[in-house]
C-alpha cells in the first residue's frame, strides 16, 4: 500500500485499512464533486476506479471530509479537485494527497463574474448586489464551468493525458474515451446552441449564483442568492427581482434540488409567475439517481426553452 501521510496515520492504525474498502486493485481517482467524477468516470472506462467525495444530496459548497473520504485522496494516483470551490477538499489534498493532482480550474480557464452575470444589475439598480447578499463578485472567477460542456471536454482531454502517465498501457482507451465524451459534449454544445437561438426572452431568475456559463448562449442570469445557496438577499435584491421579473415578462423562477426552495417560491408567489427546478448539476439526488450529466442538462435545456418562449 502507497505510504499514508502522517495526519491518517493514527486512524488507519486503529481503524484498519478494511474500514476504507478492501478493492484497492488497479488505478484509483478521487473526484470532488459530481461533474469531476463524471468525466473521469467516462474518460477512464474500465481501468480505474472513481471515487466522488461528495455523496449524493450533498451541497459540495458546504462539504465536510469525512476520515474515510480522506484515505480515498491519501491513496488515490490522481486526485481531480477545483481549487477554491471546497475549502475542506483543498485542505486535504495539501496534506495528504500523495499521487497526481489535478485542479479543475486551472485546465478550463474560469471566467470572471462579471463577464457573465448580474448583467441585469445596470438595468436595475447597482445598489441591490452588495456584499450581504453575495453578488459583489467583480473580478472573482466563477467555479461552475461544469455548465460549459466545451470546458467539460477540455477537463476530459486532459484527463485522459494524466490517466496516460499514470497507467501507460491503456492510453488508447483513455484517448478514445475522451474523444467520444468531446463527441457528446459538443452535440449538446449544438443543442444549446441552437435551442436557445429563437426566444422571446433571454434572462433568468434562478436561485444562486450558478449558472453563469449559460451566458455563451445568450441566457442573461439574475441570482436570488449569491455564490452560496443559503445567502440571504436583501430587500433591494428582491425588489430588483421583482422590477425585471415585470420588465422582462418573465414566467418563471428557477429553484434547484439541492437548495431551498423558499426564497424562489417566496419569490414566484409574490409576483405570480410558476417556478421550476433548473439544476446546477453539483450533485445527484434521490430523484436524479437514474440521471447522469448529459441528461440533466438536456433537462435544463427543455426547461430553458419553455421558461423563455423558445421555437
Amino acid at each position: 500500500m502507497r505510504h499514508i501521510p502522517f495526519l491518517l496515520a493514527g486512524a488507519l492504525a486503529l481503524s484498519g485499512c478494511s474500514a476504507f474498502g478492501d478493492d484497492t486493485e488497479g488505478t484509483q481517482v478521487a473526484a470532488a464533486f459530481y461533474p469531476l467524477a463524471w468525466v473521469a468516470e467516462r474518460v477512464a472506462g474500465d481501468h480505474a476506479t472513481v471515487s466522488n467525495l461528495t455523496t449524493p444530496g450533498t451541497e459540495p459548497h458546504d462539504l465536510e471530509l469525512t476520515i474515510r473520504e480522506t484515505a480515498e485522496i491519501a491513496r488515490a494516483d490522481l486526485v481531480v479537485h477545483e481549487q477554491g470551490l471546497q475549502p475542506a477538499v483543498d485542505d486535504a489534498v495539501a496534506q495528504n494527497a500523495a499521487g497526481e493532482v489535478v485542479d479543475a480550474a486551472a485546465v478550463v480557464g474560469l471566467e470572471p463574474f462579471d463577464d457573465h452575470g448580474d448583467e441585469h444589475g445596470d438595468d436595475h439598480g447597482d445598489e441591490a448586489h452588495s456584499e450581504d447578499d453575495g453578488h459583489d463578485h467583480d473580478g472573482e472567477l466563477d467555479p461552475h464551468f461544469w455548465l460549459d460542456p466545451l470546458k467539460m471536454a477540455d477537463l476530459g482531454d486532459h484527463l485522459a493525458d494524466d490517466l496516460a502517465d499514470i497507467d501507460p498501457a491503456h492510453a488508447d482507451d483513455f484517448a478514445a474515451n475522451a474523444a467520444a465524451l468531446r463527441t457528446d459534449l459538443e452535440g449538446l454544445d449544438r443543442a444549446f446552441s441552437s435551442g436557445l437561438a429563437d426566444c422571446e426572452r433571454h434572462t433568468i431568475v434562478v436561485s444562486h449564483d450558478a449558472f453563469g456559463y449559460l451566458g455563451r448562449y445568450g441566457i442573461e442570469v439574475a441570482p436570488v442568492a449569491g455564490l452560496t445557496p443559503d445567502a440571504e438577499p436583501t430587500p433591494a435584491t428582491l425588489a430588483d427581482l421583482q422590477q425585471l421579473i415585470d420588465d422582462e415578462g418573465l414566467t418563471t423562477v428557477f429553484s434547484e434540488r439541492l437548495a431551498s426552495p423558499r426564497l424562489t417560491r417566496s419569490l414566484a408567489d409574490d409576483m405570480g409567475v410558476a417556478t421550476a427546478v433548473l439544476d446546477p448539476i453539483e450533485g445527484l439526488t434521490d430523484e436524479t439517481a437514474d440521471d447522469d450529466y448529459l441528461t440533466l442538462m438536456r433537462g435544463n435545456l427543455a426547461a430553458l426553452r419553455k421558461a423563455d418562449g423558445c421555437r
